[in-house]
């Protein structure tokens, strides 16, 4: 199916809401005859998308696969420019480097998505468990006309997209823990790492990449104990188009406001959602460790954490144990 006939048909039907759709309707709507969008249709079939035709109605799709593909993610997706440019892949190293490739030519919104990671990165060139057909495994695209220096906001606006998608879509009370882990019963469900193409004055791209363990049902041994998924965690298989589609809705929401208003009103939802807010942490820096209350965080993302002596350090980096 040509690419931009797809992207006409997924639109017609995501308006529809479910209603049936004319062949007629749909012949019109994308410029061809009703033998071809009987084609079309019966293209839609073999990905795995169930149709159901009525005679005098026409078609409806009643189902659609579980998959993060571009024709999945087109439909219902709420967004006037995120995610309308899909690069999907079945299988790569890394979304980010994928990414990356391409951000200099692709257009802002772009997404980045694969089935399956083979060499996942996290913070400090960690790896991150990225099985197939399990998880979302994606990277974005921004270019929004902002110095450097205001990039590592971005990870906060991802971490307030993802926990208010979660919790949306599944109902499940996602916590953040700073700077870029999603937490639910203390064990992580989420990383996000975000890298930039920049001048020494302006950010060319920037390139959000968001890891969300959704359907696993089992761990390797190293991660049994600190990585869960929504799926264990609820019970329940997860729907994860359905899902990205609610990340790019509210990242979409959130950079509108961030570039309109700043960052204060991010920054007071970002820590409602904290785990570690006004608990005793260690922060565990390359410099050594400190621990003491963390308090919160600048309106550059720096956590504020004051140590038993009731000095109040800035922590840029680190990695953070709760105490328990």
């Amino acid at each position: 199916m040509q690419s931009s006939v797809k992207h006409k048909l997924l639109e017609v039907f995501s308006k529809a809401g479910g209603d049936f759709v004319s062949g007629q309707a749909l012949a019109d709507s994308i410029g061809c005859s009703r033998t071809a969008v009987w084609k079309h249709i019966e293209s839609l079939r073999q990905e795995g998308f169930e149709l159901e035709a009525v005679r005098n109605k026409g078609y409806r799709i009643t189902a659609k696969p579980d998959k993060v593909s571009e024709n999945e993610l087109l439909l219902g997706l709420e967004t006037n420019r995120l995610g309308k440019h899909i690069v999907f892949k079945e299988s790569v190293e890394s979304t980010q480097k994928e990414a990356h490739k391409i951000a200099e030519e692709a257009p802002e919104g772009t997404l980045v998505i694969a089935e399956e990671q083979t060499a996942g990165r996290g913070r400090m060139t960690r790896t991150f468990h990225s099985p197939k057909y399990t998880g979302i495994w994606m990277s974005l695209i921004l270019k929004p006309d902002l110095p450097p220096h205001r990039a590592p906001q971005f990870t906060l606006i991802a971490a307030v997209a993802v926990t208010e998608a979660i919790r949306d879509t599944t109902g499940l009370k996602a916590e953040i823990k700073w700077p870029n882990d999603l937490l639910l019963n203390e064990k992580k469900i989420t990383g996000i790492l975000t890298e930039l193409q920049a001048d020494s004055d302006r950010i060319r791209s920037l390139i959000i990449g968001i890891g969300i363990n959704a359907n696993q049902q089992s761990f390797p041994e190293e991660l049994s104990g600190i990585a869960t998924s929504l799926a264990l965690e609820k019970g329940e298989h997860v729907p994860r188009a359905k899902l990205v589609q609610a990340v790019l809705k509210n990242i979409e929401i959130y950079y509108k406001e961030y570039l309109n208003n700043g960052f204060s009103s991010i920054k007071e939802k970002w820590e409602s959602f904290a785990v570690s807010i006004g608990r005793q942490i260690t922060a565990r820096t390359l410099n050594g460790s400190i621990r003491g209350k963390a308090l919160g965080i600048t309106e550059e993302g720096v956590l504020r954490l004051e140590d038993e002596d009731g000095v109040i350090h800035s922590i840029y980096s680190a990695d953070i144990e709760i105490d328990r």
